[in-house]
């Protein structure tokens, strides 16, 4: 996925937002026909029934008549995407999109030609986007000429971007057999067993106090007043200045391992249970509530699921998922699991031989060989016990 960022004029940016308005509505409605089914109902309409009522619900209302119909159809297609891949259980159930998030809509056309996109200069260029027009974008790497549809995107800083689907080849392996493990944390974002720490790039401590300041002015603004409006905005632009340091940091860093190494191992991490509130109930209400919740948020910003995923996408094939138990606990040099081995959040000092490392770097040589699995299988041998040695006896 190639994406560039769109600077659309003031005018096109009005039809533009229409187009996302569009295509919520119609992703809206087909989520509202498909909660309604129940077994015993009648099945949800098919992408072609749903083709069919779009058609007659254009000819009824004029206000969806003068949208696009290729933006409106094609979120239809999305729906029904969203749908098998919920159905293979590789995605979640679609949910409802609301205003300001997750805007956008998707074109799909034959691209690479003069038709539809083409180069200004060297720093700028042009696609075509139904009703709008030639809409500018920023030339900061070649557009894919295999592209058959681009997506458009609306940030909730306001920022513009155009993204060209196109599969990415796949990084080819070097070829020297060496095997890395890489331990996800909140305090080092990763932890490789050669002994490397690496840390997500965020903001910085001028830009979180201006964050803390611009969020006490957004708690005093009157709600639907401009300047509540102005505020969010620039807090907005923070947040998403983080994400893109977080994304790009994830990017270079999937690449560099991909290109380093021949097999990658990472820990089996269940990220939503481990970010799962701990309010509890009315009845049973959870503890330590506050601190779970600067954990969780510490976790978010942790980039664990971002950067595994893209090490699937750039190598496929050659990346393992270990089961995180006893990685903490058990000592790479002779294998014994003692939780008193941890002193601290960094220090490991083994209590059996006395061996001392970093704790994260420690357990990213327990991923690296595979041995943080339990006795019921999987990848590498099975948890060693701690068990006193027995003398031989003479025979």
């Amino acid at each position: 996925m190639s994406r560039y960022r769109l600077m659309p004029t003031s005018g096109q940016e009005v039809a533009l937002l229409r187009h996302c308005s569009d295509a919520r509505f119609v992703w809206n409605l087909c989520v509202e026909q498909q909660s309604w089914w129940r077994p015993g109902r009648k099945s949800a309409p098919c992408y072609m029934e749903r083709s069919r009522q779009l058609t007659a619900a254009r000819a009824e209302n004029p206000w969806l008549r003068e949208g696009s119909y290729v933006v409106q159809q094609q979120a239809i297609r999305d729906f029904e995407q969203a749908m098998r891949k919920f159905f293979d259980r590789t995605h979640g159930y679609p949910t409802w999109r609301k205003a300001r998030h997750n805007e956008g809509f998707r074109i799909v056309g034959q691209l690479g030609n003069h038709w539809d996109v083409r180069r200004l200069n060297r720093n700028s260029g042009e696609v075509r986007i139904p009703r709008v027009g030639w809409v500018r974008f920023r030339w900061s790497r070649a557009v894919p000429l295999d592209a058959k549809s681009f997506r458009v995107t609306c940030d909730r800083a306001g920022r513009w971007h155009v993204a060209f689907a196109v599969a990415p080849e796949p990084i080819t392996a070097p070829g020297n057999g060496e095997v890395v493990g890489v331990d996800r944390g909140v305090k080092v974002s990763a932890a490789l067993s050669t002994g490397e720490m690496l840390m997500i790039p965020g903001l910085s401590v001028r830009e979180t106090s201006r964050y803390k300041r611009l969020q006490r002015k957004l708690n005093r603004a009157k709600p639907g007043s401009n300047r509540r409006r102005e505020v969010r905005l620039a807090a907005a632009k923070l947040r998403a200045r983080e994400t893109d340091r977080r994304k790009d940091w994830c990017e270079k860093t999937s690449t560099d391992l991909a290109r380093r190494f021949d097999f990658i191992r990472v820990e089996d991490l269940k990220i939503k249970s481990m970010i799962r509130s701990a309010k509890g109930t009315s009845e049973q209400p959870g503890r330590n509530v506050a601190q779970k919740a600067v954990l969780n948020g510490a976790i978010r910003r942790s980039g664990w699921g971002l950067l595994a995923e893209r090490l699937e996408d750039k190598a496929p094939g050659r990346v393992e998922k270990i089961n995180p138990r006893f990685t903490s606990q058990r000592c790479s040099a002779c294998g014994h699991v003692d939780r008193e081995s941890r002193e601290s959040q960094a220090d490991f000092r083994c209590t059996a031989c006395g061996y001392a490392d970093n704790a994260d770097v420690n357990a990213a040589k327990n991923i690296a060989a595979g041995h943080a699995v339990t006795a019921r299988g999987g990848l590498g041998v099975t948890r060693p016990m701690n068990r006193e040695p027995q003398l031989a006896l003479p025979a």
